[in-house]
């Protein structure tokens, strides 16, 4: 999965909402996803990746901005060649924004709303080999039975039977192993809470772990399969992140930054952007298209740089626009970075709300 940063955009989207002096802007047509393919004949093999319980696996941190995630991924893309991006197309904002590894045998399940990673499920352990202290463990040459899981992690309290899906859940700070019971053996155990582990069945062997979930330890919520991977909880943001920082923004008049407190009014210099919110990640000139009222018949409109031009904040999600001749803002593009739109993962998520003149709500 590649997606690269381009110019902002003169319009908002599904990605970005508009603000100028007085108006909003229309939006652009959704686009899909890039996606990196890798050759069929790619030799495979499982990698090793360091478990952290509450905090995360290998370079992914529990509670880090999607667009981080996708950093990780571009860094390493010998290890990271094939991903699949998963969510609700229909309500984006009802269900988890997934990044699926295949070969790999694990999900990265991100809250739909803030964007932060909330849950890692290790739904194939016999493709990913985890590294513990100095003890590896799952991966096609290390069994993560029951019986290695309980000697490496140490007792713990008796973990859940769930009856209906015939599972066993075992639960530490921050990370839990699920175990399948076969029906044979179900009738040792009762639904809910057990009071036997079940290190091994009357055959002599022990169960093997089918899935594991490192989730934030701090509400100490016990969380596995089915309804219980619903109760992981996005870690809270460090003091002083500005990530999600809300903005609100006020139709005709400005800006205002609630946790730096900055307030960037329309007609603001260059300077004064500079001062209130550092050097741009980037400038851009706006295209403007010439052709566009004969768009029906010129199969490639031609398009020209004017003189206005972009300031683009890709770690805030904002764009601004400066009349090229006066050197004023004329226009705030905030974008949501919305799954499916074609400025997907350019920009960080602006939790932004918008005011009328009167102070009202609008979103």
């Amino acid at each position: 999965m590649q997606a690269q940063r381009s110019p902002a955009m003169a319009g908002g989207g599904g990605a970005a909402t508009a603000v100028a002096a007085g108006a909003a802007v229309g939006m652009p047509s959704q686009a899909t996803l890039p996606v990196r393919r890798r050759c069929e004949g790619t030799a495979m093999g499982a990698i090793t990746l360091d478990l952290r319980p509450g905090l995360g696996v290998g370079p992914f941190t529990l509670g880090m901005p999607i667009s981080d995630a996708f950093t990780q991924i571009e860094r390493q893309p010998n290890i990271y060649d094939v991903v699949h991006v998963k969510y609700f197309d229909e309500e984006p904002l009802k269900l988890d924004f997934v990044i699926s590894f295949p070969d790999h045998g694990f999900h990265l399940r991100f809250d739909p709303w803030s964007q932060r990673l909330r849950l890692v499920e290790i739904y194939d352990v016999k493709r990913l080999q985890l590294r513990y202290a100095t003890s590896l463990i799952g991966g096609p040459s290390t069994l993560a039975t029951f019986a290695a899981v309980y000697a490496l992690f140490g007792p713990t309290f008796p973990g859940i039977y769930d009856k209906e899906r015939g599972i066993y859940t075992l639960f530490y700070p921050g990370l839990s192993f699920a175990f399948p019971i076969p029906s044979q053996y179900t009738n040792l155990f009762t639904n809910g809470e057990v009071a036997d582990l079940p290190l091994e069945f009357p055959d002599g062997t022990t169960p093997v772990t089918c899935r594991v979930c490192i989730y934030d330890s701090s509400t100490d919520s016990k969380v596995g399969v089915g309804s219980l991977m619903d109760k992981a909880m996005v870690p809270a943001l460090p003091a002083g992140s500005l990530y999600m920082e809300e903005v609100h923004a006020k139709l005709g008049e400005e800006l205002w930054f609630t946790i730096g407190g900055q307030h960037i009014p329309f007609g603001a210099s260059p300077q004064d952007v500079w001062t209130d919110l550092g050097r741009p990640c980037g400038i851009h000139q706006k295209q403007v298209d010439q052709m566009v009222i004969h768009s029906a018949s010129e199969a490639r409109p031609r398009t020209t740089l004017c003189g206005d031009y972009f300031y683009n904040y890709f770690s805030r999600g904002i764009d601004i626009l400066f009349n090229g001749q006066t050197h004023r803002i004329k226009k705030f593009v905030l974008h949501t970075n919305f799954p499916g739109h074609s400025d997907f993962n350019s920009y960080k998520k602006c939790n932004f709300v918008i005011y009328d003149a009167e102070g009202l709500n609008y979103l």
